[in-house]
């Protein structure tokens, strides 16, 4: 760590060097920086992270000229250290072996076998340091048929029944497979990731031992499909899609009102009776056809056509004050500007902007966690390119002198 920048949370005592790229993985790292690690981002020289260039966007500095921060990237790398290496140089992989050595974690996203040719995979580190936890984050895991493929999150989408799943029923204006609108199976393998890795550190905790993690997106893109999974395994009916309509809990859906359209997220028989009495329609809270969720949903094109009716009295305002004050679960479809306005969303300071050497700023959405007894602290905004290279050398001993020559020699 370096000195006069000492990390608070409930990780600042963690060291993670960071081997990877893209969303994914970088997802679970930020997740440990926003906890206080020390999270060391190695990069290609010259060149970084892929995602520096997926723009536009790209941040601009102080003159509004545009820089080579893009906003992907400035959207997954927060609170990290930027480190330059060719690790195709032997001295770049010795570089990376003496971090690994006082690392506690590393996570990588390469295709399997890939940093064997670099004595960088986990046999070889975990050699170096026995206590060392290393994540391998990839497209379809460490072995089975499609280990060499590579993989993209629309691709896992679509072939792990997501698209499926989502977008609009068939026969309806707009209807076919859609993708999510975020790169969820990137958001979520990267949760999975750092799920996985904290468990390994728990455990290291009580054993001394570190522990080789495969983490493959397939896998996880099947792992949540959750309830729609078990809809098919238990039911043996194939999912379909089905628009904004709920499968299981009715009535969950999009209905529109004289100005604009609302969320209706009922979830048990009490919110609708008291939905029934707020739409003034009590007598359907007690029809046979409606007054259980299974009927519900059985029912639930009758449903539908009722509700419609009903909204089309209100505008949205009226009927989502009456929905409220009537403990019934409703919501505006807001845009992502309307989201940052919310004042439940300002309240919280979920959007800080930090420091930026560029930009003098860089607004950042931050981590949603909160902890009492160990609070988090957003101090550190994305690296720019190589930004901490003499830092981290000099933590490993390399005077300036040293550092000169491997950067002549391409190394860094």
């Amino acid at each position: 760590m370096p000195e006069g920048n000492a990390r608070s949370g409930p990780l600042s005592h963690i060291r993670v060097l960071d081997l990877s790229r893209i969303m994914a993985a970088p997802w679970a790292t930020q997740i440990f920086a926003d906890m206080g690690a020390d999270v060391i981002k190695v990069e290609r020289p010259g060149a970084g992270d892929d995602t520096r260039g997926w723009g536009p966007p790209f941040l601009r500095n102080a003159q509004g000229e545009p820089t080579r921060e893009a906003g992907y990237f400035l959207s997954v790398n927060r609170g990290k250290r930027s480190l330059t290496v060719d690790m195709a140089k032997p001295e770049g992989q010795a570089l990376l072996r003496q971090l690994a050595a006082k690392a506690d974690i590393v996570i990588e996203n390469f295709k399997a076998g890939a940093l064997a040719r670099y004595g960088l995979d986990a046999a070889a580190l975990r050699a170096v340091n026995p206590r060392l936890i290393y994540c391998s984050v990839t497209g379809f895991g460490q072995d089975g048929p499609r280990r060499d493929q590579a993989a993209y999150d629309f691709a896992i989408q679509a072939m792990g029944g997501l698209m499926s799943v989502t977008g609009e029923r068939d026969g309806m204006p707009g209807a076919g497979p859609q993708k999510v609108g975020v790169p969820i199976v990137d958001l979520m393998t990267g949760m999975y990731a750092a799920v996985a890795v904290l468990g390994a550190l728990a455990r290291r905790a009580e054993t001394g031992e570190g522990e080789t993690i495969d983490l493959a997106m397939l896998d996880v893109q099947a792992a949540f499909l959750a309830n729609q999974a078990m809809n098919w395994l238990v039911g043996g009916k194939t999912p379909r899609r089905g628009g904004n309509r709920h499968p299981n809990i009715q009535p969950q859906d999009v209905f529109a009102c004289a100005d604009g359209h609302l969320v209706l997220a009922v979830g048990n028989d009490g919110q609708f009776r008291k939905l029934c009495e707020a739409l003034d329609h009590p007598g359907w809270g007690t029809d046979e056809r409606f007054a259980a969720n299974a009927g519900r949903v059985r029912n639930n094109a009758a449903l539908t056509s009722l509700l419609n009716e009903a909204f089309a009295r209100f505008t949205r305002e009226a009927l989502t004050q009456r929905l409220d004050e009537a403990g019934v679960p409703c919501a505006p479809i807001n845009t992502v500007p309307q989201v940052f306005d919310d004042p439940q969303i300002r309240h919280r300071e979920m959007l800080r902007h930090l420091p930026h050497p560029l930009a003098g700023t860089v607004p950042q959405v931050v981590s949603p966690m909160r902890f009492a007894e160990a609070p988090l602290r957003f101090d550190r905004a994305p690296p720019t390119l190589g930004q901490h290279n003499a830092e981290i050398l000099a933590e490993l001993g390399l005077d300036a002198a040293a550092q000169d020559d491997l950067a002549a020699r391409g190394v860094l």
